[in-house]
């Protein structure tokens, strides 16, 4: 944690009297400890002596709401882990009314004043998972969303075998840049337009090209075919991707003048030296250094080693306007590859 929310944990930790070394849990370990979906989530959590602290900061009115859903996080948890650490309450509030604070205490919760300059927890300096939407273990879910049009989120981490807690930390990333609707813990993407756009403001595939190379082939899929059968019998890591894994997973007609070539580190330079040539009418073959492991899941279309559909589309997105066409045709077809 980081600025004011650091400096709210220690105030926080200081009022319940806890020590500086007292543990502080993201929201999402919690998740991942209660292994369930729930439409709750702490505002800071602290573990210290066998006691596990759930805090609710409230910068406005503390409602009955606030004090069910806290109540209710505790019943869960002393239910399915009795013998565990025992749940303690907090209520963090600037002011609470009489009603709420003489239930809060019939419930055993624990009310920490703060004061009046407290920033607002719903801030975004709070709320942001700052999580990349991009990164490999975040694009599964992403991916695996638009594949499923819509779906749970526990389903999306299941499916996708990633953990719960991560799964939720991408899903509040797409909430917050207003990519995904939720209803209750369904979620799911209506235009993808700002998804697509946010990859390619992330990601951009020309931050990863490491060369452009002109080959002696009379055409872009002559070129590609003739590339993965040398590179085969070579035992390179190779795929192709964007353009050239677009065109062919969705059969959308795109001008082919170039190829778009993953290859393994260190195959750059054999690889110019094997199939560059001098002359200006050859067939273009823009090389990419892979930012992840793109080589374990390929596939084969007419005769060329292609890069997994989640990866090409993730690559396309990466192209930005230029590839926009192509780049939606993959999405409407996404689900049925």
């Amino acid at each position: 944690m980081k600025g004011s929310m650091a400096n709210m944990s220690d105030l926080i930790r200081s009022r319940l009297n806890l020590s500086s070394s007292a543990e502080v849990m993201t929201p999402e370990e919690l998740y991942e400890v209660f292994l369930i979906e729930l439409p709750l989530q702490p505002d800071l959590v602290l573990r210290e002596a066998g006691l596990l602290y759930l805090v609710e900061i409230k910068t406005n009115a503390v409602t009955i709401d606030t004090i069910a859903r806290l109540q209710l996080l505790k019943d869960l948890w002393n239910h399915r882990y009795p013998s565990n650490d025992k749940v303690r309450l907090v209520i963090a509030a600037k002011t609470i009314h009489q009603r709420e604070e003489r239930l809060a205490k019939e419930l055993d919760i624990e009310i920490v004043k703060l004061p009046w300059s407290t920033p607002n927890p719903n801030h975004r300096e709070y709320t942001s998972t700052k999580t990349r939407i991009t990164t490999p273990k975040s694009w599964k879910i992403v991916s695996r969303l638009l594949k499923e049009r819509g779906s749970s989120i526990r389903q999306l981490a299941l499916k996708e075998g990633v953990s719960y807690a991560w799964t939720h930390r991408v899903i509040q990333q797409l909430a917050e840049r207003n990519i995904i609707r939720k209803l209750d813990n369904f979620v799911q993407i209506d235009d993808p337009k700002p998804l697509l756009n946010g990859v390619a403001w992330e990601r951009p595939m020309k931050n990863l090209q490491v060369a452009e190379i002109l080959v002696d082939a009379p055409g872009a899929f002559v070129a590609a075919q003739e590339i993965t059968n040398a590179l085969r019998e070579q035992k390179i890591g190779f795929a192709f991707t964007c353009h050239t894994a677009g065109a062919l997973y969705t059969g959308y007609s795109v001008r082919q003048d170039s190829v778009y070539l993953y290859l393994e580190k260190g195959a750059i330079e054999p690889f110019r030296e094997q199939f560059g040539c001098d002359t200006s009418a050859g067939t273009r073959v823009r090389l990419y250094a892979p930012d992840r492991n793109v080589f374990s899941d390929t596939r084969e279309r007419e005769s060329v080693q292609i890069a997994s559909p989640s990866q090409t589309l993730l690559d396309l997105a990466g192209l930005g306007y230029s590839a926009m066409d192509l780049t939606r045709a993959m999405v409407e077809v996404y689900a049925t590859l």
